[in-house]
């Protein structure tokens, strides 16, 4: 008897709707000029303003790699001059922590700790100012559908990759269970794909740039849909 063709099986559920996006950068009107008031600033501001500056460096163009992983590492290097608090904020990884705001409270305790490491830091002026910067989401419909995962195989590393921070790194701020999009789509088909949901879990698309994470994350629905055809 003929095997049921899976992508046919599949139109029953609810297609995968590829996405683009961009940020846009919003002044928030709150800078700081010394580590004390940078401090003060960071316990006040929106949280928004805390996910641009840990996520939103990686859709700006660099030249190079990115020296510090997040604003906040930057300036403390840059225009403090401090490597050593710079150095143990940029080892902070966002998808550790269960919310920004937990990852709040982490930032201003390695800040007063470093203060009490050394006093002159609530003091010293910056060589530039810090200004924080809010961003807003917006989304593109590129009108591209997938009915069935294996066709994300050969698609997902022709994506853009504003395409991939939207669906595997944004998605955690929208999805019930705080993952990407992949995975989020995975669960509709029941417990089918469970090993590639646990691959996919195991990535994290914060250390490295995203054009990296595309290619990890082609070789993982690619590896996955060789080894279940084979």
């Amino acid at each position: 008897m003929a095997q049921p063709d899976p992508i046919e099986s599949a139109n029953l559920m609810e297609p995968f709707s590829i996405k683009d996006c961009a940020l846009v950068a919003l002044a928030t009107g709150r800078k700081a000029r010394v580590l004390q008031e940078f401090r003060s600033e960071l316990v006040n501001i929106d949280a928004a303003s805390i996910y641009n500056h840990f996520w939103g460096g990686l859709l700006q163009s660099r030249f190079g790699e990115r020296e510090y992983n997040n604003d906040f590492a930057s300036w403390v290097r840059h225009g403090i001059h401090d490597g050593i608090l710079a150095e143990r904020l940029s080892a902070l990884a966002p998808t550790t922590f269960s919310t920004l705001e937990a990852l709040r409270q982490e930032i201003i305790e390695l800040i007063d700790n470093r203060l009490d490491e050394a006093e002159h830091l609530a003091w010293t002026r910056a060589t530039q100012q810090f200004e924080f910067i809010c961003s807003q989401i917006v989304v593109f419909d590129t009108t591209m559908q997938l009915q069935h995962p294996k066709e994300l195989a050969p698609v997902i590393t022709t994506l853009s990759i504003s395409s991939i921070f939207y669906h595997f790194i944004d998605a955690r701020r929208r999805t019930p269970d705080e993952r990407d999009d992949f995975s989020d789509w995975l669960t509709t088909f029941g417990d089918e794909f469970t090993p590639l949901k646990e691959e996919l879990a195991g990535i994290d698309p914060y250390f490295g740039s995203l054009s990296e994470l595309r290619d990890k994350l082609g070789q993982v629905f690619t590896s996955h849909f060789q080894e279940t055809t084979s």
